[in-house]
């Protein structure tokens, strides 16, 4: 009985183990105009860098007003932009 129950608590524990890990493999969500972010607290915000003025892709990840860690993506103008005339 004590192996059946060892085994049955393993494959339970590996089992939480992959839903975490992929968890974290989730891609960022594209934003699109109008979307509701619900933005409890900014994590980070990454974006290419370029000394163009260009069209970039920037990321931010956010606590949600849920408690869920959010990444979403979305289209800007780089800062070099804010350089020239």
């Amino acid at each position: 009985m004590k192996w059946r129950t060892l085994m049955l608590a393993g494959a339970v524990a590996l089992a939480i183990a992959s839903g975490v890990a992929q968890a974290d493999d989730q891609k960022p969500m594209a934003y699109h105009y109008g979307m509701p972010l619900n933005i409890s607290k900014v994590i980070a915000m990454n974006e290419t860098q370029t000394n163009e003025c260009k069209v970039i892709d920037a990321n931010i990840r956010f606590l949600n007003k849920a408690g869920k860690v959010e990444d979403v993506v979305y289209r800007k103008l780089s800062d070099a932009c804010s350089f020239q005339n």
